[in-house]
């Protein structure tokens, strides 16, 4: 019996211990969940659909930014702001996974150590494996396990790498985006499509001599935001600046969420972009698990090796190649 069997759960163990607000068993299920074994994947499945009726009272904010932006102590000090209303805070982060080896460097704990030790905050690093953009394909169902577990808001950080924004915007109620001053051209540097997608703009690390260059920095982004379309919520997206290390600015970004939360759940697109939500994410799910259960198909093992070779040696084209292989898989399926 392996150490993984030994150590794993049984249902109705996950499931009270979530509900109870343990922290050491909401890890375990997530890992559960994060699990790439077959026996884990039933598991979990039946753990989220025995916990799905306790889950979506969370508020959840996505929250990516450019590198060197200052994101874990943004969270850190953010996160203290919602922990001193009483609030328990989930944190999910999604970690950079080496290509060569699969690793993670998940240090996430260590870079948010006020937050990590507080009884009501919980801090979750994953590694992104080979999820589109660096987000892991299990982020979702994390999150649903963190709402069981009573968190009211979660924040979902990003790697900040591109595609991975997309991702998370379809999950989260609120997206915010981390921005520098003083680096030049302030406009560079960010696709257009991740300022489409931002809810709220916060330029940090607003201090010291770096203060009027992020009112300057405020005013070009501000600019820039009204060239968009509007949103099709009817929120407009505002910019903020504020410091993390010195704590200014952050409570006037909370409270700028608690209204957007408000504004959206009085005019019902809270509701309405959580049910989109969820049907983006069934596509999704169906995606996934067709993909993987492709490659580990006994008949695709067998011949993958062969067609790679005759699409190297131009034997077949990668098209037909990919439409044989394809052809192959579902013959056997019906």
């Amino acid at each position: 019996m392996s150490l993984k069997k030994k150590n794993r759960l049984s249902i109705e163990e996950y499931k009270s211990g979530v509900l109870s607000g343990d922290r050491v068993a909401l890890s375990r299920a997530i890992t559960l969940v994060e699990s790439t074994l077959d026996e884990d994947n039933e598991l979990a499945a039946q753990l989220i659909d025995e916990l799905y009726q306790y889950t979506g009272n969370s508020f959840r904010v996505g929250i990516t930014g450019v590198p060197g932006v200052g994101k874990s102590t943004f969270i850190e000090s953010f996160g203290s702001h919602i922990l001193a209303e009483g609030k328990k805070l989930a944190v999910l982060t999604i970690d950079p996974s080496s290509q060569k080896t699969g690793g993670s460097i998940l240090g996430d704990k260590t870079r948010m150590e006020k937050l990590s030790q507080s009884k009501n905050a919980f801090i979750r690093p994953s590694p992104s494996g080979d999820a589109l953009g660096g987000v892991a394909q299990k982020t979702r169902e994390s999150m649903l396990l963190c709402e069981a577990a009573g968190f009211e808001v979660i924040f979902v950080e990003t790697v900040g790498v591109g595609q991975s924004e997309t991702a998370v915007k379809n999950m989260v109620d609120f997206f915010l985006l981390l921005m520098l001053a003083g680096a030049g051209d302030e406009l560079q540097g960010i696709k257009k499509g991740i300022m489409e997608m931002a809810d709220t703009i916060a330029i940090n690390k607003a201090d010291g001599s770096n203060i009027e260059s992020a009112k300057r920095a405020k005013k070009e982004y501000q600019n820039a935001l009204h060239l968009f379309p509007a949103n099709e919520n009817g929120w407009i997206p505002e910019v903020k600046i504020c410091s993390a290390l010195e704590d200014n600015g952050l409570s006037d970004i909370w409270q700028l969420l608690k209204e957007f939360q408000s504004q959206q759940k009085e005019s019902g697109f809270f509701d309405q972009n959580r049910k989109e939500q969820s049907v983006h994410w069934m596509h999704q799910t169906i995606h996934h698990f067709l993909k993987r259960n492709f490659y580990k198909s006994p008949e695709i093992k067998e011949n993958l090796l062969k067609f790679e070779d005759a699409v190297r040696k131009g034997d077949k084209h990668s098209v037909q190649a990919a439409r044989i292989l394809l052809q192959n898989y579902f013959n056997k399926l019906s």
